[in-house]
Formats: C-alpha cells, sequence, structure tokens
C-alpha cells in the first residue's frame, strides 16, 4: 500500500512500501517429515499408486530384504521403496528409506502388472512381519498413515490408488499383505 512521506525540509512523495513473505520452502510445507522422504527434486518422478505389503516374515529390516533380494532372487537390492520395522531388526514403526526411493527408480515389489506398471509408478511400501498370523503394531500402523498422507498430498494420489499387493490389478496371485492387514481400517483412518 502506497504511503505519503512528508518532511518539512523537503516536498510530499509517494512512497511504495514492500511487502516481504516468506517463501514456502519445502522444509515449511513439510515441516514434520523426514527430510529423506523428500527425494531429490533432479530425479523426482510423479507417482500415481501406493502398494503395501507385509515381508511375509516375522522379522527383518531394509538391510536384510537387500541382501535377501539380491541372493535370492538376483534383484538390484531391496524391491521396495519403504520399509516400516516391528521392533525386531529396526525400530517400531521405523521407516527405512531404500536406495529406490532415493535415486526414484522403479521397484521390484509388484510384479505381473501389465506393461510392469506398479513397479514403475506405485510406491512399494512393506512393513516388517507376516500378517496372516498377526497384525501389524500400532507403531507401524501410525507411521504407514504419516508416509501414506505425505505420499498423497505431494503426489495427489487418491485413496483409490492405495493398494494391498493382492488387489493391486494385475498383479500376480498372493496374500499379500496378508489375511489380518487393516486395509479398510486404514483408508478410514486416511479420512479422519
Amino acid at each position: 500500500m502506497p504511503k505519503i512521506v512528508h518532511s518539512p525540509d523537503s516536498e510530499s512523495r509517494l512512497v511504495q512500501l514492500a511487502v516481504i513473505t516468506p517463501e514456502r520452502t519445502q522444509e515449511s510445507v513439510y515441516r514434520n517429515i523426514p527430510r529423506d522422504w523428500l527425494p531429490p527434486s533432479r530425479v523426482e518422478k510423479r507417482w500415481a499408486a501406493i502398494v503395501i505389503h507385509h515381508s511375509a516374515t516375522e522379522s527383518g529390516n531394509a538391510a536384510i530384504f537387500d541382501k535377501r533380494h539380491r541372493e535370492e532372487n538376483h534383484w538390484e537390492g531391496v524391491g521396495y521403496d519403504f520399509v516400516i520395522g516391528n521392533g525386531t531388526d529396526s525400530g517400531d514403526g521405523e521407516v527405512e528409506v531404500t536406495f529406490r526411493w532415493r535415486e526414484q527408480i522403479a521397484g521390484a515389489h509388484c510384479g505381473g502388472t501389465p506393461g510392469n506398471w506398479a513397479n514403475k509408478d506405485a510406491v512399494g511400501i512393506c512393513l516388517v512381519g507376516n500378517f496372516n498370523h498377526t497384525a501389524p503394531t500400532a507403531q507401524q500402523m501410525q507411521s504407514l498413515l504419516k508416509l501414506t498422507r505425505f505420499l498423497q498430498k505431494r503426489y495427489g494420489i487418491s485413496k483409490t490408488r492405495i493398494y494391498g499387493h493382492k488387489t493391486t490389478p494385475g498383479a500376480r496371485v498372493t496374500e499379500c499383505p496378508g489375511r489380518r492387514f487393516p486395509m479398510a481400517r486404514l483408508k478410514l483412518m486416511l479420512d479422519s
């Protein structure tokens, strides 16, 4: 808004006041989000969906799955973008970011989809545990909820594009993420 400045020694003049507003940086928009969840902008891609998995093991972490996927499956490494611990080999609810997320490269978590779309266009999240026998821990669900909300907001992913591995369109037949994984509850929690 302009302001008139008058000085007895000079004539009146019009001065334009500058309004300075802080820029909205990634840090301010994603204040409570761990920094390593934000991929490098030079490689960041547009993700279209989220696929949730269980490890089908009682224990594990990203490093253990990385070794197993390299040695047994002959993959480049762990197939998921994120691994959420259950308190055995990593913290309960600890979100581990894998090389696939940091480098924004295709996953190896959901084979059989037409054109390999789920590995190319969907974020793969694995929760440690066998959810045919037990349910995820409360901490795992809280971390999954936070991570899923972040991904939805950042990439415009609707709730209808959040799948369990077994309900991913075109995926091979599987029980993953397990009979006791509360997908309906997760989707209700995303609404609140």
